[in-house]
Protein backbone atom coordinates (compact mmCIF):
# COMPACT_ATOMS: atom_id res chain seq x y z
CA UNK A 1 0.00 0.00 0.00
CA UNK A 2 1.23 3.66 -0.93
CA UNK A 3 2.03 5.70 1.83
CA UNK A 4 0.81 9.08 0.72
CA UNK A 5 1.77 11.31 3.50
CA UNK A 6 5.57 9.98 2.90
CA UNK A 7 5.18 10.50 -1.60
CA UNK A 8 4.30 13.81 -0.73
CA UNK A 9 6.81 14.54 1.27
CA UNK A 10 9.65 12.92 -0.93
CA UNK A 11 7.72 14.96 -4.13
CA UNK A 12 7.75 18.28 -1.94
CA UNK A 13 11.43 17.63 -0.98
CA UNK A 14 12.21 16.86 -4.27
CA UNK A 15 10.58 19.75 -6.08
CA UNK A 16 12.62 21.92 -2.89
CA UNK A 17 15.93 20.74 -4.89
CA UNK A 18 18.37 22.13 -6.66
CA UNK A 19 18.14 19.24 -8.86
CA UNK A 20 14.81 20.06 -9.55
CA UNK A 21 15.61 23.74 -10.21
CA UNK A 22 18.11 22.64 -12.68
CA UNK A 23 15.42 21.14 -14.52
CA UNK A 24 12.93 23.72 -14.13
CA UNK A 25 14.48 26.11 -15.61
CA UNK A 26 15.54 23.99 -18.58
CA UNK A 27 11.91 24.60 -19.68
CA UNK A 28 11.35 26.27 -23.44
CA UNK A 29 8.45 25.77 -24.70
CA UNK A 30 6.31 25.52 -21.09
CA UNK A 31 5.25 28.39 -19.41
CA UNK A 32 3.61 27.71 -15.99
CA UNK A 33 1.70 30.54 -14.42
CA UNK A 34 3.42 33.44 -16.31
CA UNK A 35 3.23 36.64 -14.50
CA UNK A 36 1.28 38.70 -17.48
CA UNK A 37 -2.21 38.85 -18.76
CA UNK A 38 -3.12 39.22 -22.44
CA UNK A 39 -3.59 42.16 -24.72
CA UNK A 40 -7.44 42.79 -24.81
CA UNK A 41 -7.52 43.18 -20.68
CA UNK A 42 -4.87 45.96 -21.21
CA UNK A 43 -6.98 47.64 -24.11
CA UNK A 44 -10.29 47.42 -22.25
CA UNK A 45 -8.88 49.27 -19.37
CA UNK A 46 -7.12 51.97 -21.32
CA UNK A 47 -10.81 52.79 -22.37
CA UNK A 48 -12.13 52.96 -19.31
CA UNK A 49 -10.30 56.44 -18.67
CA UNK A 50 -12.02 57.84 -21.46
CA UNK A 51 -15.36 59.60 -21.17
CA UNK A 52 -18.40 58.07 -22.43
CA UNK A 53 -16.37 55.65 -23.99
CA UNK A 54 -17.96 51.77 -24.08
CA UNK A 55 -14.91 48.99 -24.63
CA UNK A 56 -16.09 46.39 -27.43
CA UNK A 57 -14.02 42.99 -27.33
CA UNK A 58 -14.26 41.40 -30.90
CA UNK A 59 -14.27 38.10 -29.99
CA UNK A 60 -15.88 35.84 -27.66
CA UNK A 61 -18.07 36.08 -24.69
CA UNK A 62 -15.64 33.61 -22.54
CA UNK A 63 -12.94 35.96 -23.09
CA UNK A 64 -14.95 39.59 -22.43
CA UNK A 65 -15.94 38.01 -19.08
CA UNK A 66 -12.81 37.43 -18.26
CA UNK A 67 -11.09 40.36 -18.82
CA UNK A 68 -13.96 42.01 -17.39
CA UNK A 69 -14.47 39.68 -13.83
CA UNK A 70 -10.54 40.00 -13.45
CA UNK A 71 -10.45 43.70 -13.39
CA UNK A 72 -14.00 44.03 -11.02
CA UNK A 73 -12.01 41.14 -8.36
CA UNK A 74 -9.40 43.80 -8.23
CA UNK A 75 -11.11 46.98 -7.75
CA UNK A 76 -14.07 44.81 -6.73
CA UNK A 77 -16.48 47.29 -9.32
CA UNK A 78 -18.65 46.61 -11.77
CA UNK A 79 -16.99 47.05 -14.99
CA UNK A 80 -18.30 47.52 -18.39
CA UNK A 81 -17.49 46.09 -21.41
CA UNK A 82 -19.30 44.20 -24.60
CA UNK A 83 -18.56 41.28 -27.10
CA UNK A 84 -19.76 40.51 -30.15
CA UNK A 85 -19.99 37.05 -29.14
CA UNK A 86 -18.15 34.69 -31.64
CA UNK A 87 -18.39 31.70 -31.92
CA UNK A 88 -17.53 28.17 -33.82
CA UNK A 89 -19.42 29.34 -36.92
CA UNK A 90 -17.88 33.13 -36.84
CA UNK A 91 -14.28 30.89 -36.49
CA UNK A 92 -15.29 29.35 -40.57
CA UNK A 93 -17.23 32.00 -41.67
CA UNK A 94 -15.37 35.16 -40.22
CA UNK A 95 -17.14 37.76 -37.52
CA UNK A 96 -18.10 40.38 -40.40
CA UNK A 97 -22.16 40.04 -39.22
CA UNK A 98 -21.17 39.63 -35.69
CA UNK A 99 -18.84 42.76 -35.19
CA UNK A 100 -22.06 44.89 -37.13
CA UNK A 101 -24.55 43.31 -35.32
CA UNK A 102 -22.85 44.07 -32.49
CA UNK A 103 -21.99 47.58 -32.72
CA UNK A 104 -25.81 48.12 -33.78
CA UNK A 105 -26.56 46.58 -30.43
CA UNK A 106 -23.82 48.25 -28.23
CA UNK A 107 -25.05 51.60 -29.48
CA UNK A 108 -28.72 51.49 -29.33
CA UNK A 109 -28.52 49.90 -26.03
CA UNK A 110 -25.74 51.92 -24.47
CA UNK A 111 -25.54 55.18 -26.69
CA UNK A 112 -21.60 55.71 -25.91
CA UNK A 113 -19.74 58.46 -27.61
CA UNK A 114 -16.83 56.34 -28.75
CA UNK A 115 -16.77 52.83 -29.13
CA UNK A 116 -12.90 51.24 -28.48
CA UNK A 117 -12.97 48.00 -30.49
CA UNK A 118 -10.09 45.72 -29.76
CA UNK A 119 -9.47 41.90 -31.08
CA UNK A 120 -8.99 38.68 -29.38
CA UNK A 121 -6.78 35.55 -30.16
CA UNK A 122 -9.77 33.94 -32.70
CA UNK A 123 -10.35 37.28 -34.76
CA UNK A 124 -6.52 37.85 -34.72
CA UNK A 125 -5.59 34.45 -36.36
CA UNK A 126 -8.55 34.74 -38.44
CA UNK A 127 -7.42 38.04 -39.89
CA UNK A 128 -10.61 39.79 -39.62
CA UNK A 129 -10.40 43.28 -41.31
CA UNK A 130 -12.11 45.11 -38.89
CA UNK A 131 -11.74 48.66 -40.47
CA UNK A 132 -13.22 47.08 -43.43
CA UNK A 133 -16.52 45.83 -41.02
CA UNK A 134 -16.41 49.43 -39.47
CA UNK A 135 -16.82 50.50 -42.50
CA UNK A 136 -19.61 48.12 -43.54
CA UNK A 137 -21.14 48.88 -40.45
CA UNK A 138 -21.21 52.83 -40.80
CA UNK A 139 -22.50 52.36 -44.39
CA UNK A 140 -25.55 50.13 -43.25
CA UNK A 141 -26.35 52.26 -40.64
CA UNK A 142 -25.40 50.04 -37.82
CA UNK A 143 -24.16 53.00 -36.22
CA UNK A 144 -23.56 56.78 -36.89
CA UNK A 145 -21.37 57.76 -39.70
CA UNK A 146 -20.02 60.28 -37.78
CA UNK A 147 -19.32 57.54 -34.59
CA UNK A 148 -15.44 57.19 -33.62
CA UNK A 149 -14.51 53.40 -33.39
CA UNK A 150 -11.17 52.94 -32.56
CA UNK A 151 -9.61 50.02 -33.35
CA UNK A 152 -6.65 48.20 -32.00
CA UNK A 153 -5.37 45.00 -33.05
CA UNK A 154 -4.83 42.66 -29.71
CA UNK A 155 -3.84 39.03 -30.29
CA UNK A 156 -3.69 37.36 -26.80
CA UNK A 157 -1.24 35.29 -28.10
CA UNK A 158 1.78 37.78 -28.75
CA UNK A 159 2.43 40.87 -26.05
CA UNK A 160 0.51 41.46 -22.61
CA UNK A 161 -1.65 43.57 -21.02
CA UNK A 162 0.62 46.67 -21.45
CA UNK A 163 1.16 46.21 -25.03
CA UNK A 164 -2.71 45.99 -24.99
CA UNK A 165 -2.72 49.13 -23.06
CA UNK A 166 -0.70 51.03 -25.72
CA UNK A 167 -1.82 49.86 -28.64
CA UNK A 168 -5.43 51.44 -27.63
CA UNK A 169 -3.95 54.45 -26.34
CA UNK A 170 -2.35 54.85 -29.39
CA UNK A 171 -5.98 54.04 -31.40
CA UNK A 172 -7.71 56.49 -29.06
CA UNK A 173 -6.05 59.14 -30.30
CA UNK A 174 -5.95 58.74 -33.93
CA UNK A 175 -9.71 58.73 -34.16
CA UNK A 176 -10.30 61.28 -31.57
CA UNK A 177 -7.50 63.65 -31.14
CA UNK A 178 -8.14 66.66 -33.55
CA UNK A 179 -4.81 67.87 -35.85
CA UNK A 180 -2.48 70.18 -33.83
CA UNK A 181 -2.56 73.54 -35.05
CA UNK A 182 -0.25 75.91 -34.41
CA UNK A 183 -2.96 79.19 -33.63
CA UNK A 184 -5.07 76.58 -31.44
CA UNK A 185 -2.53 75.39 -29.17
CA UNK A 186 -3.17 75.14 -25.57
CA UNK A 187 -0.97 75.36 -22.10
CA UNK A 188 -2.01 72.02 -21.08
CA UNK A 189 0.88 69.34 -19.98
CA UNK A 190 -0.62 66.04 -20.71
CA UNK A 191 -0.17 62.97 -18.27
CA UNK A 192 0.19 60.05 -19.22
CA UNK A 193 -0.20 57.44 -16.19
CA UNK A 194 0.01 54.20 -18.35
CA UNK A 195 -1.22 50.67 -17.40
CA UNK A 196 -1.54 51.52 -13.76
CA UNK A 197 -4.52 49.51 -11.37
CA UNK A 198 -3.80 51.68 -8.43
CA UNK A 199 -6.88 54.80 -9.11
CA UNK A 200 -4.98 56.08 -5.41
CA UNK A 201 -1.98 56.18 -8.05
CA UNK A 202 -4.04 58.60 -10.53
CA UNK A 203 -5.62 60.74 -8.03
CA UNK A 204 -2.45 60.98 -6.40
CA UNK A 205 -1.09 62.75 -9.46
CA UNK A 206 -3.63 65.17 -9.66
CA UNK A 207 -3.35 66.83 -6.30
CA UNK A 208 0.18 67.06 -7.08
CA UNK A 209 -0.33 68.28 -10.20
CA UNK A 210 -3.15 70.86 -8.51
CA UNK A 211 -0.36 72.10 -5.66
CA UNK A 212 1.95 73.03 -8.74
CA UNK A 213 -1.32 75.11 -9.91
CA UNK A 214 -0.03 73.26 -13.30
CA UNK A 215 -2.67 73.10 -16.13
CA UNK A 216 -3.13 69.77 -17.02
CA UNK A 217 -4.90 66.47 -18.37
CA UNK A 218 -4.75 63.08 -16.81
CA UNK A 219 -5.08 60.84 -19.98
CA UNK A 220 -6.77 58.49 -19.87
CA UNK A 221 -8.09 59.09 -16.24
CA UNK A 222 -10.52 55.81 -15.10
CA UNK A 223 -9.93 56.75 -11.25
CA UNK A 224 -13.54 57.47 -11.10
CA UNK A 225 -14.73 54.61 -13.10
CA UNK A 226 -13.21 51.50 -11.30
CA UNK A 227 -13.57 53.28 -7.86
CA UNK A 228 -16.74 55.43 -8.32
CA UNK A 229 -18.46 56.76 -4.86
CA UNK A 230 -21.42 54.76 -3.81
CA UNK A 231 -24.50 57.21 -4.48
CA UNK A 232 -27.16 54.49 -4.69
CA UNK A 233 -27.48 54.59 -8.75
CA UNK A 234 -25.36 52.79 -11.34
CA UNK A 235 -23.71 55.22 -13.49
CA UNK A 236 -22.70 53.57 -16.88
CA UNK A 237 -19.86 55.85 -17.49
CA UNK A 238 -19.05 57.76 -14.30
CA UNK A 239 -15.92 59.43 -15.31
CA UNK A 240 -12.78 59.13 -17.73
CA UNK A 241 -10.91 62.01 -19.40
CA UNK A 242 -13.38 64.73 -20.61
CA UNK A 243 -13.97 64.49 -24.71
CA UNK A 244 -13.63 67.95 -24.92
CA UNK A 245 -10.03 67.72 -23.79
CA UNK A 246 -9.22 64.26 -25.80
CA UNK A 247 -10.40 66.35 -28.76
CA UNK A 248 -7.58 68.60 -27.67
CA UNK A 249 -4.37 66.18 -26.52
CA UNK A 250 -2.11 66.92 -29.72
CA UNK A 251 -2.55 70.80 -29.42
CA UNK A 252 -1.04 70.38 -25.73
CA UNK A 253 2.03 72.74 -24.78
CA UNK A 254 3.64 68.66 -23.84
CA UNK A 255 2.96 65.27 -22.61
CA UNK A 256 4.45 63.51 -19.83
CA UNK A 257 4.38 59.73 -20.44
CA UNK A 258 5.07 57.86 -16.82
CA UNK A 259 5.65 54.44 -18.01
CA UNK A 260 8.03 53.58 -20.62
CA UNK A 261 7.41 49.98 -21.46
CA UNK A 262 3.49 50.85 -21.82
CA UNK A 263 3.78 53.65 -24.07
CA UNK A 264 6.89 52.90 -26.48
CA UNK A 265 4.34 52.84 -29.71
CA UNK A 266 1.81 56.08 -28.33
CA UNK A 267 4.80 58.31 -27.09
CA UNK A 268 6.41 57.40 -30.71
CA UNK A 269 2.55 58.42 -32.27
CA UNK A 270 2.42 61.76 -30.23
CA UNK A 271 6.13 62.80 -30.77
CA UNK A 272 5.50 62.22 -34.73
CA UNK A 273 3.02 65.00 -34.38
CA UNK A 274 5.24 67.64 -33.50
CA UNK A 275 4.24 67.61 -29.66
CA UNK A 276 7.15 68.08 -26.80
CA UNK A 277 7.07 64.58 -25.41
CA UNK A 278 9.23 63.21 -22.35
CA UNK A 279 9.00 59.73 -20.62
CA UNK A 280 10.41 59.30 -17.19
CA UNK A 281 10.16 55.85 -15.08
CA UNK A 282 6.98 55.32 -12.74
CA UNK A 283 7.25 57.91 -10.24
CA UNK A 284 8.17 55.48 -6.98
CA UNK A 285 10.66 56.39 -4.44
CA UNK A 286 12.46 59.51 -3.66
CA UNK A 287 14.10 59.31 -7.03
CA UNK A 288 11.52 58.79 -8.51
CA UNK A 289 9.41 61.71 -7.76
CA UNK A 290 11.63 64.20 -8.15
CA UNK A 291 11.99 63.44 -11.64
CA UNK A 292 8.47 64.00 -11.71
CA UNK A 293 8.66 66.95 -10.34
CA UNK A 294 11.80 68.21 -12.31
CA UNK A 295 9.25 67.39 -15.31
CA UNK A 296 6.48 69.33 -14.27
CA UNK A 297 8.23 72.00 -13.54
CA UNK A 298 10.54 72.20 -16.23
CA UNK A 299 7.61 72.11 -18.90
CA UNK A 300 4.72 74.70 -17.05
CA UNK A 301 7.78 77.04 -15.68
CA UNK A 302 6.27 76.73 -12.44
CA UNK A 303 8.31 76.71 -9.24
CA UNK A 304 8.10 73.64 -6.56
CA UNK A 305 5.89 75.09 -4.05
CA UNK A 306 7.09 74.48 -0.20
CA UNK A 307 4.20 72.39 0.34
CA UNK A 308 5.67 69.38 -1.84
CA UNK A 309 8.99 70.11 -0.59
CA UNK A 310 7.76 69.23 2.52
CA UNK A 311 5.68 66.11 1.71
CA UNK A 312 9.48 65.19 0.38
CA UNK A 313 10.95 66.01 3.77
CA UNK A 314 8.37 63.67 5.51
CA UNK A 315 9.35 60.89 3.11
CA UNK A 316 12.78 60.92 4.29
CA UNK A 317 12.19 61.25 7.60
CA UNK A 318 9.51 57.85 6.97
CA UNK A 319 12.83 56.32 5.53
CA UNK A 320 15.06 57.67 8.46
CA UNK A 321 12.80 55.81 11.20
CA UNK A 322 12.29 52.83 9.26
CA UNK A 323 15.26 52.19 7.67
CA UNK A 324 16.77 49.46 10.13
CA UNK A 325 13.67 47.48 9.54
CA UNK A 326 14.63 46.98 5.57
CA UNK A 327 18.05 47.63 5.35
CA UNK A 328 19.84 44.41 4.74
CA UNK A 329 16.67 42.12 4.04
CA UNK A 330 16.74 40.20 0.70
CA UNK A 331 14.04 40.82 -1.60
CA UNK A 332 12.35 38.91 -4.32
CA UNK A 333 9.85 40.51 -6.60
CA UNK A 334 7.41 40.03 -9.85
CA UNK A 335 5.56 42.08 -11.77
CA UNK A 336 5.46 44.65 -14.66
CA UNK A 337 8.90 46.48 -15.88
CA UNK A 338 7.58 49.27 -15.25
CA UNK A 339 6.74 48.60 -11.74
CA UNK A 340 10.24 46.44 -11.24
CA UNK A 341 12.14 49.82 -12.01
CA UNK A 342 9.82 51.54 -9.27
CA UNK A 343 10.09 49.14 -7.19
CA UNK A 344 13.49 47.93 -7.15
CA UNK A 345 14.72 51.96 -7.28
CA UNK A 346 13.00 52.30 -4.07
CA UNK A 347 14.46 48.95 -2.14
CA UNK A 348 17.82 50.34 -3.34
CA UNK A 349 16.74 53.53 -1.69
CA UNK A 350 16.03 51.84 1.14
CA UNK A 351 19.14 49.64 1.57
CA UNK A 352 17.03 46.22 0.70
CA UNK A 353 18.86 44.05 -1.41
CA UNK A 354 16.92 43.20 -4.42
CA UNK A 355 17.54 39.41 -4.91
CA UNK A 356 15.35 37.93 -7.84
CA UNK A 357 13.71 39.95 -9.96
CA UNK A 358 11.25 38.09 -12.19
CA UNK A 359 9.28 39.67 -15.00
CA UNK A 360 7.50 37.48 -17.45
CA UNK A 361 6.49 40.58 -20.35
CA UNK A 362 10.50 41.17 -19.94
CA UNK A 363 12.00 43.66 -23.26
CA UNK A 364 15.20 43.92 -24.04
CA UNK A 365 15.24 47.53 -23.40
CA UNK A 366 14.22 46.59 -19.72
CA UNK A 367 16.48 44.55 -19.40
CA UNK A 368 19.55 46.96 -19.77
CA UNK A 369 17.50 49.31 -18.08
CA UNK A 370 17.11 47.23 -14.88
CA UNK A 371 21.13 45.78 -15.27
CA UNK A 372 21.85 49.45 -15.44
CA UNK A 373 19.71 50.62 -12.32
CA UNK A 374 21.31 47.81 -9.70
CA UNK A 375 24.76 48.79 -11.03
CA UNK A 376 24.12 52.38 -9.47
CA UNK A 377 24.33 50.65 -5.69
CA UNK A 378 26.19 48.53 -3.90
CA UNK A 379 23.15 46.68 -3.02
CA UNK A 380 21.91 45.70 -6.37
CA UNK A 381 25.11 44.01 -7.05
CA UNK A 382 23.95 40.84 -5.94
CA UNK A 383 20.50 41.22 -7.80
CA UNK A 384 19.71 38.67 -11.00
CA UNK A 385 17.01 39.84 -13.76
CA UNK A 386 15.01 36.37 -14.85
CA UNK A 387 13.48 37.71 -17.97
CA UNK A 388 10.58 36.37 -19.62
CA UNK A 389 10.65 33.47 -16.92
CA UNK A 390 6.97 32.59 -14.99
CA UNK A 391 5.91 32.06 -11.38
CA UNK A 392 7.10 28.37 -10.80
CA UNK A 393 10.69 29.37 -11.97
CA UNK A 394 10.22 32.02 -8.98
CA UNK A 395 9.00 29.38 -6.71
CA UNK A 396 11.78 27.61 -7.67
CA UNK A 397 14.25 30.27 -6.64
CA UNK A 398 12.38 30.83 -3.08
CA UNK A 399 12.81 27.71 -2.26
CA UNK A 400 16.55 26.94 -2.79
CA UNK A 401 17.65 30.54 -2.91
CA UNK A 402 15.86 31.80 0.85
CA UNK A 403 15.16 35.53 0.60
CA UNK A 404 13.24 37.53 3.83
CA UNK A 405 9.80 38.46 1.78
CA UNK A 406 8.26 38.36 -1.85
CA UNK A 407 6.48 41.41 -3.37
CA UNK A 408 4.04 41.03 -6.23
CA UNK A 409 0.75 40.45 -6.55
CA UNK A 410 -2.21 37.98 -5.43
CA UNK A 411 -0.53 35.10 -7.85
CA UNK A 412 2.48 34.81 -5.49
CA UNK A 413 0.99 33.70 -2.34
CA UNK A 414 1.60 30.27 -3.08
CA UNK A 415 5.03 30.34 -4.09
CA UNK A 416 5.51 32.60 -0.45
CA UNK A 417 3.68 30.09 1.64
CA UNK A 418 5.91 27.36 0.29
CA UNK A 419 9.06 29.39 1.27
CA UNK A 420 7.47 30.60 4.80
CA UNK A 421 7.80 34.16 3.61
CA UNK A 422 5.60 37.07 3.50
CA UNK A 423 3.87 38.74 0.89
CA UNK A 424 3.65 42.14 0.45
CA UNK A 425 1.31 42.27 -2.47
CA UNK A 426 1.78 45.32 -4.61
CA UNK A 427 0.66 45.12 -8.67
CA UNK A 428 -2.20 43.90 -10.28
CA UNK A 429 -4.34 42.05 -9.40
CA UNK A 430 -4.96 41.69 -5.85
CA UNK A 431 -7.67 39.65 -4.81
CA UNK A 432 -7.34 38.64 -1.63
CA UNK A 433 -6.76 41.55 0.02
CA UNK A 434 -9.01 44.71 -0.09
CA UNK A 435 -8.69 48.54 -0.65
CA UNK A 436 -4.84 48.56 -1.53
CA UNK A 437 -5.39 50.05 -4.99
CA UNK A 438 -6.78 53.09 -3.09
CA UNK A 439 -3.80 53.92 -1.45
CA UNK A 440 -0.91 55.41 -3.57
CA UNK A 441 2.46 53.89 -3.94
CA UNK A 442 3.53 56.81 -6.02
CA UNK A 443 4.62 60.06 -5.28
CA UNK A 444 6.09 60.93 -1.61
CA UNK A 445 2.97 59.67 -0.21
CA UNK A 446 3.72 56.40 -1.88
CA UNK A 447 7.15 56.14 -0.36
CA UNK A 448 5.65 56.22 3.37
CA UNK A 449 2.96 53.61 2.37
CA UNK A 450 5.46 51.54 1.01
CA UNK A 451 7.36 51.52 3.53
CA UNK A 452 4.71 51.09 5.88
CA UNK A 453 3.59 48.18 4.29
CA UNK A 454 7.09 46.38 4.54
CA UNK A 455 8.61 47.04 7.62
CA UNK A 456 4.83 46.77 9.31
CA UNK A 457 4.73 43.25 7.60
CA UNK A 458 7.90 42.22 8.74
CA UNK A 459 7.36 43.55 12.45
CA UNK A 460 4.01 41.67 12.14
CA UNK A 461 5.96 38.30 11.47
CA UNK A 462 8.57 39.07 14.06
CA UNK A 463 5.46 39.48 17.01
CA UNK A 464 3.67 36.53 15.47
CA UNK A 465 6.92 34.26 15.42
CA UNK A 466 8.84 35.79 18.77
CA UNK A 467 9.02 33.67 22.29
CA UNK A 468 7.68 34.96 25.33
CA UNK A 469 10.66 36.05 26.27
CA UNK A 470 11.61 38.37 23.08
CA UNK A 471 7.96 39.41 22.85
CA UNK A 472 8.27 43.05 23.58
CA UNK A 473 6.04 46.39 23.52
CA UNK A 474 8.99 47.96 21.15
CA UNK A 475 10.11 46.93 18.10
Amino acid sequence: MINMKATTKATTAWLNSEEYKTLNFAREKLVINPAKACQPLGALLCALGIENCLPFTHGSQGCTAYFRSTLSRHFREPVAAVSDSMTEDSAVFGGQMNLIEGLRNAYALYKPEVIAVFTSCMAEVMGDDINSYVGLAKHGDAIPKDLPVALGHTPSFKGSHITGYDTMFKALLEVLATPREADKLNDRLYVVPGFDTYPGNLREYKRVLKLMNAPFTLLPDNSDVVDAPNLGTYQLYPGGTPMTEVKDALNAKSFLFLQSYTSMTSSKYVASKEVSTETIPMPIGIKGMDQFIQAVAKSTGLEVPDEITNERGRAVDAMTDAHQYIHGKRFSLFGDPDLLIGLVSFLLEMGGLPVHIVCTNSTTPFKKAMEALLETSPYGKDATLYANKDLWHLRSLLVTEPVDMLIGDSHGKWAARDANIPLVRIGFPITDRVNLHRSPIVGYTGVINLISMIANTFLDDVDRNSPEATFEMMR
